[in-house]
């Protein structure tokens, strides 16, 4: 079992180094091509961080364990709040006050509500995925909208964004080495981190629905971590909410969109009864630091994290 441990790990890097390749290239590969900076953040950057959990939850379904796709975006989603957002307080703490990010929010609100009254209406097919995929879109246009809008306001002289996976000078050979990593080790490490998820839980007697939840949820969200933790050390606390906003906005509405159009996901009655509630009520406890801009400090960091794991202690 040791070995399935190895081989999960394993996975998880070989994901986690083959989502970060993919998108330096095909950042590059874009702006190259002329396409906005703006329009790569919105698309190719925010897929691109999101490919180890799009992923693993294709490879799940095709595997046959679907449950593991459904428990990896709502254990990802509990985690980017509690762990993700709770860590970095702990280390620094986040100053919200300058953040604006009560729009996003909303949609975040809005869609996990939509995707809670999906669930019930369960299992995920097809119908469901393009419902999710829609709102998707809708939300893309109207960040698109909202970001034209402040730079008219600003009489068009706002700078352009900038991209920390941007550069001017790389070549195309470097660019096309980037796309081919990102490309082969994204499967590669999807079917190594399912396969033996896949294992240890039969092993232990436990559904995948579950690993999914803990280990797999826990592994894909350590790019957001990593995020979140930089930015509240250099104090942009609005990089570290907006991370974790967006990065839900996209597990809810384009990994199980793009996941349900693959095959059917039926959903555990565990879900419906107890995880899909821990996940929107995460979700609401960011409610006073969006709109009141309270600071978040690490009382509230460590009181995140011991939330996080009561939660994880329930799930066995």
């Amino acid at each position: 079992m040791t070995t399935e441990f190895l081989y999960a790990g394993l996975g998880l890097i070989i994901l986690l180094l083959a989502g970060d390749v993919l998108v330096k290239g095909a950042v590059n590969l874009s702006l190259r091509l002329g396409i906005p900076a703006l329009i790569v953040s919105l698309t190719v950057v925010a897929f691109g961080t999101s490919a180890p959990e799009l992923l693993i939850s294709i490879q799940s379904i095709l595997d046959g364990v679907p449950g593991l796709a459904l428990g990896n975006v709502v254990g990802s989603n509990t985690a980017n709040i509690l762990l993700v957002l709770g860590v970095p307080a702990i280390v620094s703490g986040l100053d919200t006050r300058k953040c604006d990010t009560k729009r996003s929010y909303l949609m975040m609100i809005g869609g996990s509500f939509l995707f809670i009254g999906l669930a019930f209406a369960g299992p995920f097919v097809w119908w469901h995925g393009l419902i999710l995929l829609v709102v998707l879109a809708l939300v893309l246009l109207d960040q698109a909208r909202a970001v034209q809008a402040h730079r008219r306001e600003a009489n068009g002289v706002a700078p352009e964004e900038e991209l920390e996976e941007a550069d001017p000078d790389m070549p195309w050979w470097k660019i096309g080495i980037y796309l081919l990593l990102g490309l082969i080790g994204l499967p590669l490490g999807a079917s190594l981190l399912v396969d033996s998820a896949t294992a240890i839980a039969s092993a232990y007697g436990v559904s995948d629905t579950v690993i999914g939840l803990t280990l797999v949820a826990v592994g894909t969200s350590l790019p957001e971590l990593a995020t979140t933790v930089m930015a509240a050390i250099r104090k942009h606390a609005e990089v570290a909410l907006g991370n974790v906003i967006g990065s839900n906005l996209f597990n809810l509405l384009g990994i199980m969109g793009v996941a349900a159009l693959v095959g059917p996901i039926p959903v555990d009655v565990e879900i419906l009864r107890y995880d899909l509630w821990v996940m929107i009520g995460a979700s609401l406890l960011l409610l006073p630091f969006v709109f009141w801009s309270i600071h978040m400090g690490r009382a509230v960091g460590f009181g995140f994290v011991a939330l996080y794991t009561i939660y994880i202690v329930s799930l066995f």
